[in-house]
């Protein structure tokens, strides 16, 4: 997940940081600023660790890494159609691609690389960065709002399917072919996320209010989730756990909402043992004459846990990861902050603060410490993707014909 920041939030505090962005397992973060680009380490609750730092492009509004190898993708706002793959520990560029208008996002597993511009996407073997397709027939999405699985045996791929409603698009990036169309909400897009294994797809709306899980490649709702009732929000920042039973979602509200997937079954009881259960029996009964609004709100499940916040209107991002052998929530904000939680697998409830690490101070610089980051992907992988080939010059892929 990845987040552009706004120079003047509502709040009136100015952005340090450009954009920010955590890596695919949720090991690493990167963030770019006015004078380049940072990647740090997640590995320790108490230490910040930077693994690399950069000056050479500056103003970055994109930077993206690949798990915890070497490879990083940069976007400036100096060259906003031009993209930079590099090798940060050789110190050496790949390649780079311009495209036909400005880079809104981009997306990254083992397999695919994808460029999202306002009105198409181009996905790129990673291996050898060759243009595989592009989608051309994209309804204006000015955010670059698009997800990719980061499970390279399917490399699904979603974004929005209308301008006027809330219709995904799901997209098989290994067949280079269109799965189905999933009518998620009434009102446009806000957020779109796969879960680790690429069998989940989660959704929310631009009113904020209502968070919908889907099977994929089916597209089946499977869960539905109320983040509240008083107010729209604009979510930003929307990500599962990595094992799939936690979805976390951060807003431009002071409070960041974790549900809880539990696990769905069609085996109920055929008579109710207690009084409780007599009455939740009845009251479901009673349902089936409630207007369908009503009804809906009372299927809906609420935050299994909250995250609070110290600021709101502030661009943040979210994501939830083992840390230390335990649970965190972790919250990184446009002011240039990492916040880190403690999480209750259990019994939820409020997350404790634990530590806040400063993203701009004089951390430690950690750029040979293998052992600081999870395991690296296989050398094999990475001499792969650092090979020279012939499009490692500059390259418009995919001009529009």
């Amino acid at each position: 997940m990845e987040a552009e920041a706004a120079d003047s939030p509502p709040g009136g505090v100015k952005a340090a940081l450009s954009c920010f962005s955590f890596n695919q397992d949720c090991t690493s973060l990167a963030i770019g600023t006015k004078a380049g680009y940072k990647l740090f380490s997640l590995s320790s609750v108490e230490q910040l660790d930077q693994v690399h730092g950069s000056n050479e492009i500056p103003d970055v509004y994109i930077v993206e890494r690949l798990f915890s190898s070497s490879l990083v993708v940069v976007v400036s706002h100096t060259k906003p159609r031009q993209m930079n793959v590099y090798h940060f520990k050789k110190g050496t560029e790949i390649c780079n691609y311009s495209y036909s208008s400005n880079i809104l996002s981009i997306r990254l597993n083992r397999q695919r690389l994808l460029v999202c511009l306002e009105e198409s996407i181009y996905i790129h073997n990673i291996k050898d960065m060759k243009l595989l397709k592009t989608i051309l027939d994209v309804p204006a999405n000015p955010t670059g709002l698009c997800a990719l699985s980061i499970n390279h045996s399917n490399s699904y791929v979603a974004y929005p399917g209308s301008l006027t409603t809330g219709e995904i698009v799901l997209y098989d990036g290994h067949s280079l072919k269109t799965v189905c169309t999933i009518a998620a909400h009434e009102g446009t897009l806000a957020a779109i996320t796969f879960n680790a294994s690429g069998s989940k797809l989660a959704s929310a709306s631009e009113k904020g209010t209502v968070i919908r899980v889907f099977s994929v490649p089916d597209g089946q709702k499977l869960y539905e989730f109320r983040r509240g009732m008083k107010r729209y929000v604009t979510i930003s920042s929307l990500v599962f756990s990595m094992d799939s039973q936690f979805l976390c979602a951060s807003s431009n509200t002071e409070t960041v909402h974790i549900f809880k997937l539990e696990h769905l079954t069609n085996n109920r009881p055929e008579e109710p043992s207690t009084w409780s259960g007599y009455m939740g029996k009845m009251f479901m009964a009673a349902s089936n004459y409630l207007p369908a609004q009503v009804t809906d709100m009372m299927n809906q499940d609420r935050a299994f846990a909250t995250g609070r916040l110290n600021f709101s209107g502030q661009k943040n991002i979210c994501t939830l990861s083992t840390i230390q052998k335990l649970p965190r929530l972790l919250v990184a904000s446009s002011d240039g902050h990492l916040y880190v939680y403690n999480l209750d697998p259990q019994d939820g409830g409020e997350c404790v603060l634990i530590k806040t690490h400063s993203l701009l101070g004089s951390g430690t610089t950690e750029e040979n410490k293998e052992n600081d980051l999870r395991p690296s992907l296989p050398q094999s992988y990475a001499a792969t993707v650092a090979r020279p080939s012939t499009s490692s010059a500059s390259t418009v892929p995919g001009e529009r014909r």
